[in-house]
């Protein structure tokens, strides 16, 4: 009987050894899997910067002036905006 307990115990000790296995297994495997989806994520939102950079480069050279005015208009709006807020303070 003493035997038995012991075998019983073996067993049950290899069973959840081999279900910690499994579990240490899928967590590996999810871990892989995030780590591929985020190194692509990355990659496309590069892409899509780098094609953002070259469609405004691209504009710039076609209309020049447009983009010195817009930019100036820009510059301007953000100093009164700034000079707004801390004016109120």
């Amino acid at each position: 009987m003493a035997q038995s307990m012991w075998e019983q115990t073996g067993d049950q000790f290899s069973d959840a050894a081999h279900k910690a296995s499994r579990a240490a297994s899928a967590v590996a495997d999810a871990l892989e899997d995030g780590v591929a989806s985020a190194r692509r994520s990355v990659r496309e939102g590069s892409d899509a910067a780098s094609e953002l950079i070259n469609d405004t480069k691209k504009r710039v050279k076609q209309y020049p002036v447009e983009a010195v005015a817009i930019t100036l208009a820009v510059g301007i709006a953000a100093g009164a905006a700034i000079g707004l807020l801390l004016r109120r303070r």
